[in-house]
């Protein structure tokens, strides 16, 4: 089971950046898939990008330029660089991970097997 523990949310005026992290840990192995996703209360959960084992991307329409998706194995985490940042961004973000037959940003939630807390972000 993999433990998954985001980190960098907060609040920031719109135009501006923020970088999340997720630190993975636990039997890591099984899975060849990590994806940031992002919610807002009393909405469906929408994935925003998502990375392979590969390191092939995927974002989704309203992210894509704007925000780029990494992981860095050595330290099991994955990030989020979040840039031009709008009102719209303002969601509570969850970091993801699962063994997909297809890791792309438009794969529903309910495919992965592991989540995060969860880290708010708040543009104003």
């Amino acid at each position: 089971h993999v433990q998954l523990v985001e980190s960098g949310g907060g609040s920031v005026q719109a135009g501006g950046s923020l970088r999340l992290s997720c630190a993975a840990s636990g039997y890591t192995y099984n899975r060849n898939c990590m994806a940031w996703f992002r919610q807002a209360p009393g909405k469906e959960r929408e994935g925003v990008a998502a990375i392979d084992c590969n390191d092939s991307t995927s974002y989704a329409g309203s992210v894509k330029g704007r925000f780029t998706i990494s992981k860095d194995n050595a330290k099991n985490s994955l990030y989020l660089e979040m840039n031009s940042l709008q009102l719209e961004d303002t969601y509570m973000y969850y970091c993801a991970a699962g063994f997909l037959m297809r890791c792309r940003a438009d794969v529903p939630h309910s495919l992965y097997t592991s989540w995060g807390q969860g880290t708010q972000v708040t543009v104003s």
